[in-house]
């Protein structure tokens, strides 16, 4: 499968870990590059962080106009609301990226699976049916597709890998009520996850930026 194109940033030479970063409906590689100053802290490895750009499709909620999205939304209802067609395509666009990152000297269990909104429900969705553990899962403003299915879908190995959630409890789009099931779903079924509520819409503040900063020191720490 052709890698999609991404934006980089090391934070050292040769760096040991990843971070893996999918942007949300709409917008593209450079929307978080701006957190990596934020959330980078000075006794960390080196890290790289890749922020790739998902393809761009016609979205049906917005009338059909074409963005760049990690899948389509037909319907308002979370349980149904991504495409799952394009989610897979996504799943298997994140692989890609993966095994690029091993071919660079980066395995997996240094890897470390990021997203917001749209691209957080892919990282979950991703994390969810692993063999290969990540280092860690990292979904904020978002909700786990496909819920229903969880429990079939979640692999034993998949449920190793630890996960952070956050959520505004003044969202919009994606209301803090779906992310917070998410969250139990996925405890249900064994994550260790940690879940955090701040009074923002849907976007990151900077309490959030210092706690999964302060999460994943300890993800570094054990690695």
């Amino acid at each position: 499968m052709e890698v999609l194109p991404t934006v980089e940033r090391d934070t050292g030479p040769d760096p040991r870990w990843t971070v893996l970063w999918l942007h949300g409906l709409g917008a593209d590689g450079n929307d978080f590059v701006p957190i990596v100053p934020e959330l980078v802290r000075p006794d960390w490895p080196a890290l790289r962080f890749v922020f790739p750009h998902a393809p761009t499709r016609a979205i049906t909620i917005n009338g059909g106009m074409r963005m760049r999205a990690w899948y389509d939304i037909a319907n308002v209802d979370f349980a149904h609301r991504a495409d799952e067609a394009g989610i897979g395509e996504s799943i298997a666009q994140v692989q890609a990226l993966i095994d690029r990152e091993a071919e660079r000297g980066i395995p997996a269990s240094r890897l470390l699976l990021a997203g917001f909104s749209q691209g957080g429900a892919v990282a979950l969705a991703a994390g969810l049916r692993r063999t290969e553990p990540l280092a860690g899962l990292v979904a904020l403003s978002t909700y786990l597709p496909m819920h229903d299915r969880a429990a079939s879908l979640a692999t034993p190995q998949a449920r190793t890998q630890p996960v952070f959630m956050a959520h505004g409890v003044q969202d919009p789009v994606v209301p803090c009520a779906a992310g917070e099931f998410s969250a139990q779903v996925l405890r249900s079924l064994g994550f260790d996850l940690e879940w955090h509520r701040y009074p923002m819409p849907h976007s990151v503040c900077a309490e959030e930026i210092a706690d999964l900063g302060g999460w994943l020191a300890s993800r570094f720490a054990t690695g």
